[in-house]
C-alpha cells in the first residue's frame, strides 16, 4: 500500500525536461528464490533495464531504431535482437482481459487463457505513461523470438499463458497503465518500489567501446 500512495503523489507531475530520465525501481522475485531489484531508465529514444550496477549487464530497447540490445560484460558481446514475424493468432484463441477499478488512480486486472490466469496485478494509469509503452515496446521487439523459443521447447513445458503474455497479447496489461504489482502463471511477482526523475546521463544507452555487436540467430 505505501508503494501505491507513493506513486499516486506521482500522478500530477508535470512535464519531464528533456534533459531527464526516469528511474522506476521494482522488486521481483522468482519462485525459491530470494528478491533482487529491477531498475528501468526510460528516455524518449531508450529504455535500459539492469539491476541497479551501472557497470553491469543490461538489455538496452532502442525505441528509435526497434531493436534490443543484451549486454553481456562477461562473454564481451552484445546480442542483437530485432523484430520477426509472428504467427497469426490460432482459431478459438481467445484471451479473457478482467478489469476492475481499485484504489484512486488504478486498476487490478487479470488476462487468462482457457481458465488459466496468465498474468494479474494491478496498473496505475497515469503514472509515467511512457514507462509503460517503451516496456510494451521491448516486448513487441522480442514476440518473433519467444514464440521461437517456446516452439522449440519440449511440448510438456510448452504453455498457452507463454503466448499470451510474450508474443500474441506482450502490451495487453501494459495499456492499463504502469504495473504496480504483477504475478505471472509460474509464480514469478514485480512490485512497484519507486518513480523519480534523474538527470539524463548517455553514457548509461550505449553498448561499451569496442564490444562487439552480434546478430541473435533468427
Amino acid at each position: 500500500m505505501r508503494a501505491w500512495l507513493t506513486l499516486l503523489g506521482l500522478l500530477g507531475v508535470g512535464v519531464v525536461h528533456a534533459a531527464d530520465m526516469t528511474e522506476l525501481r521494482y522488486v521481483e522475485q522468482d519462485p525459491g528464490d530470494p528478491p533482487y531489484l529491477s531498475r528501468i531508465l526510460v528516455t524518449p529514444d531508450f529504455m535500459r533495464m539492469d539491476d541497479g550496477n551501472d557497470d553491469g549487464d543490461f538489455v538496452l530497447l532502442d525505441r528509435r531504431g526497434r531493436k534490443v540490445i543484451n549486454v553481456m560484460h562477461g562473454n564481451g558481446l552484445a546480442m542483437v535482437f530485432t523484430p520477426g514475424t509472428v504467427p497469426p493468432r490460432p482459431a478459438g484463441w481467445k484471451p479473457v482481459l478482467d478489469v476492475q477499478p481499485a484504489a484512486r488512480g488504478t486498476r487490478r486486472f487479470s488476462l487468462s487463457v482457457k481458465g488459466v490466469v496468465c498474468s494479474a496485478g494491478v496498473a496505475a494509469r497515469l503514472a509515467a505513461p511512457d514507462a509503460a509503452r517503451a516496456m510494451a515496446e521491448l516486448k513487441g521487439v522480442l514476440a518473433a523470438m519467444q514464440y521461437r523459443v517456446w516452439r522449440d521447447s519440449p511440448s510438456e513445458i510448452q504453455h498457452d499463458c507463454d503466448l499470451a503474455n510474450l508474443v500474441w497479447e506482450p502490451g495487453t496489461t501494459l495499456e492499463l497503465g504502469l504495473p504496480l504489482e504483477e504475478r505471472e502463471f509460474t509464480g514469478r511477482t514485480r512490485q512497484f518500489e519507486s518513480e523519480s526523475k534523474q538527470p539524463l546521463r548517455p553514457e548509461l544507452f550505449r553498448v561499451p567501446a569496442g564490444m562487439p555487436e552480434i546478430a541473435a540467430p533468427s
